[in-house]
């Protein structure tokens, strides 16, 4: 990952609806929802959803596909794990004790194939 992808992964998270998106999305897989359930489920209107899930199309974090005339999203979870790789591939001038918490505390939630690949 460049600098500049990983840019625009966190811009697309800067913002209320968009994070809130994502989560719920990653909270959904592997199975993903429709456009308009996110919408129902955040009380957002449709059009402004569509909006906010194609911004985070673009940053490569959700994908899409169609099914009949619904169009699923799903969090891209490889790109999620790239742009937190990003982030921490340096962290703490190499020190392992002082990430150790960190990574700790990922681990709780996440399966350790997720942090280690």
């Amino acid at each position: 990952m460049d600098i500049q992808t990983a840019i625009a992964g966190f811009a697309a998270l800067a913002q209320p609806t968009r994070l809130e998106s994502f989560r719920l999305l990653v909270r959904h897989e592997p199975a993903g929802l429709p456009a308009g359930e996110i919408a129902r489920l955040l009380d957002i209107p449709q059009n402004t959803m569509s909006t906010h899930l194609a911004i985070l199309a673009r940053a490569g974090l959700v994908g899409q596909e169609r099914q009949s005339r619904s169009m699923i999203y799903r969090a891209d979870l490889d790109r999620l794990r790239a742009l937190l790789l990003y982030v921490l591939k340096d962290c703490c001038g190499g020190r392992a004790d002082l990430c150790a918490p960190l990574i700790a505390d990922l681990s709780q939630c996440c399966p350790a194939d997720f942090l280690l690949t």
